[in-house]
């Protein structure tokens, strides 16, 4: 590629930025024509170009593109000291050509119309309806702890293996489609991520490779947790980049299967959020609904404690910091907050479409 090329990609940069800034304006267009429009088939292509590939192609590119960069600034280390601003350019180039890859194949969708706006519900709820809402997923939740377990005690183990639970989302999602035509989830691309160990170190459950579009679930992750994180990551394969859109799809896909074991998974993530949100509200109704929790469902609760605090480490805050500043710069103010508006979501879902939650 030669240095006028370059330059003209690199200059293209903050235009791509502009662009993009003044299409988050008109989120009925990206809704129409991006997201229910070029998206849809962009998605179905890369499924199926990727999806059969038993690993993660998305994360042996990243692996091969930081060696051959490392190597790059290895060997030409005496050329990058003397003109450090042509190395610059070269950098705004990469960016460039990232940032247009990226908009193109999936990151419009972060300026597409909410969730909300979609199905039709609200997401603001009053303190009683968060209790209310909450002791109906207690109930939910030791009843299928029981039903699985026989006793009140034990903690939920998933017997199945990975590759059980993704097959099981895509069934979910099926189920899904029968009242929302636009979750058709045709050729499976859900896999284990090939960096589970990083992705614990950094807190993060799974992440979608928005290159490849490959659902990356974190493998080390609780497997009473992953029909959860499974039906997360798809959904941000469907085109909802939004994380209280995909939290919310991820509890609402899980609770359509038949099967207890996931039923189990998202009346307990659910209720792990609305506790939370409880507790900073009403802290007496909280207290009470805790003690109504059978043992089992709290030792899942401790599960679950126990493996993050088990990879906390310095770092995590920065990685944190960095996804939460990547999250307000892609038209999601709360930022890393917004997972927790999933609370209103389900609530007021729930008040609409009980026989679905």
């Amino acid at each position: 590629m030669g240095q006028k090329t370059k330059t003209i990609i690199a200059i293209a940069l903050p235009v791509q930025i502009l662009l993009v800034k003044w299409l988050s304006s008109y989120p009925n267009f990206v809704e129409e024509y991006y997201s229910n429009g070029l998206y849809p088939y962009i998605s179905k292509c890369l499924r199926i170009l990727f999806g059969w590939i038993p690993f993660s192609f998305g994360d042996l590119i990243y692996t091969a593109l930081t060696i051959l960069a490392i190597r790059y600034v290895y060997k030409h280390w005496k050329s990058i000291k003397q003109k450090p601003f042509l190395f610059l350019k070269h950098i705004v180039a990469v960016l460039s050509i990232v940032y247009f890859a990226f908009h193109l194949l999936w990151g419009m969708n972060y300026h597409r119309q909410p969730i909300d706006w979609k199905l039709g519900i609200e997401r603001v709820y009053t303190v009683d309806e968060l209790v209310e809402y909450t002791q109906y997923l207690v109930e939910k939740a030791n009843q299928y702890q029981y039903q699985i377990n026989g006793d009140t005690v034990s903690a939920v183990h998933i017997p199945y293996t990975k590759k059980e639970i993704f097959s099981k989302t895509k069934e979910a999602y099926g189920q899904l489609e029968k009242h929302y035509p636009q979750f058709n989830y045709d050729h499976k691309s859900l896999k284990q991520s090939i960096y589970s160990a990083p992705l614990t170190f950094m807190g993060y459950g799974g992440y979608l490779n928005p290159f490849t579009i490959e659902a990356q679930v974190n493998g080390l992750t609780p497997k009473f947790r992953l029909p959860v994180v499974s039906g997360h990551e798809v959904g941000h394969q469907l085109g909802y980049s939004a994380e209280d859109a995909t939290n919310f799809l991820g509890n609402l896909v899980t609770l359509q299967s038949n099967d207890p074991y996931f039923k189990y998974s998202a009346y307990h993530h659910a209720l792990g959020y609305c506790l939370t949100d409880l507790f900073y509200k009403d802290e007496e109704a909280y207290n009470v609904l805790v003690a109504s929790i059978n043992f089992g469902v709290k030792a899942n609760f401790n599960e679950l404690r126990d493996f993050w605090e088990k990879y906390e480490n310095p770092m995590e805050p920065i990685f944190k910091s960095v996804f939460n500043t990547f999250l307000k710069v892609n038209n999601q103010k709360e930022g890393i907050k917004s997972y927790n508006s999933m609370v209103g979501l389900m609530i007021n879902y729930h008040k609409a479409h009980p026989e679905l939650l």
